[in-house]
């Protein structure tokens, strides 16, 4: 349980360099892979702007706001807005920084 709270946290509160457009679209058609604490989660994104992840254990509802992809979930109903990096496409690979640590994240 402690960890699915750390991977709540940082799918929400992931904070770095504004983003751009194509990145965010990037993510939100084609999903993205996140590695934390050495453990895959796949997160999955739909047009209707809901998204899931951990097999469905995290449910929630994503927008684009301006260059920050908004989110809030099952585990934290709070809206988090979170910027990321500049020009990224399906198949790159980056880190980013939240309260937890640090979380590698590869667009599907």
């Amino acid at each position: 349980m402690r960890f699915l709270a750390i991977t709540t946290l940082v799918v929400a509160a992931l904070t770095t360099v504004p983003a751009h457009a194509d990145t965010l679209r990037e993510i939100t058609t084609k999903g993205i892979i996140m590695s934390v604490q050495g453990t895959d989660i796949d997160v999955t994104y739909t047009p209707d702007g809901k998204f899931t992840a951990l097999d469905g254990q995290i449910t929630g509802a994503w927008r684009i706001d301006g260059d920050k992809l908004c989110t809030s979930s099952n585990f934290d109903p709070n809206e988090t807005c979170t910027a990321f990096p500049v020009d990224k496409k399906s198949g790159d690979s980056f880190e980013m920084s939240g309260p937890q640590g640090v979380a590698t994240i590869t667009i599907k």
